[in-house]
């Protein structure tokens, strides 16, 4: 079990963090079939870990007392099959908030004020795993960068087709705006938007996400009129 994290200052324990989340946001949301059929009643107490490798596993709580680290939520499997599947998601979500928070200041108690402050204000910026999860809080509609820094790869469709540029990496666009400087999450791992991947945003949701998340090339995306993500498919079909 990779539980262990050598991460010390405000931008390692935040590296770690941002790591642990996208690990169980991809878990809850990307891969939530496999973590789904995981998380079986009759089995012993489990766990949802996320990893500083962007991984997540389900696995047995630790042997050793007290942990290396703060444990998750403890029996996540128990009550699967007892409540509705996005209610129990939901709550897993929340569990593992209060598990990615109580990591991330368990490696910070060395810090000091106003560095415990920064830590804050950082993982407060992204949205929670919960939000994420029951699509509480949209995410934003357009990747950011930095103030006049391009990529060929962040492409958005309209609804009738055309293909336009994203809007934030117009230069001197939108210099106002206070979201300008806000990060983007793929919808799939959670990760933070990077100018030099390759990015599509689905023309139902508005979310954006990796092409290499959905698997969309920009050559297929040139051929597909009106793009929708994963979810927005399987719940067309459902």
């Amino acid at each position: 079990m990779e539980m262990a994290s050598n991460a010390r200052t405000v931008e390692e324990i935040f590296k770690d963090f941002s790591a642990r989340r996208a690990a169980v946001v991809r878990a809850l949301t990307y891969d939530v079939d496999a973590f789904y059929g995981l998380c079986d009643p009759d089995k012993e107490n489990l766990c949802l870990y996320g990893h500083p490798s962007e991984t997540w596993e389900v696995a047995l709580p630790a042997e050793e007392v007290p942990p290396e680290l703060p444990e998750p939520a403890l029996g996540i499997n128990f009550a699967r099959d007892g409540m509705n599947r996005k209610d129990w998601l939901s709550l897993v979500a929340v569990h593992s908030d209060s598990w990615l928070l109580s990591v991330a200041f368990y490696l910070g108690a060395r810090l000091n004020r106003n560095e415990r402050k920064r830590l804050f204000s950082l993982i407060n910026d992204l949205p929670t795993v919960f939000e994420v999860v029951t699509e509480r809080k949209p995410v934003k509609e357009k990747p950011s960068v930095d103030s006049g820094s391009k990529s060929r790869g962040s492409i958005k469709r309209s609804s009738d087709g055309q293909m336009k540029s994203n809007p934030k990496l117009m230069e001197d666009s939108y210099e106002d705006e206070e979201d300008d400087h806000t990060e983007t999450l793929c919808g799939s791992c959670g990760g933070n938007y990077n100018a030099d991947e390759f990015w599509i945003g689905c023309d139902v949701c508005e979310r954006w996400y990796h092409g290499k998340c959905v698997k969309i090339t920009p050559a297929k995306a040139d051929s597909i009129k009106q793009y929708k993500c994963p979810s927005c498919m399987k719940r067309s079909r459902s």
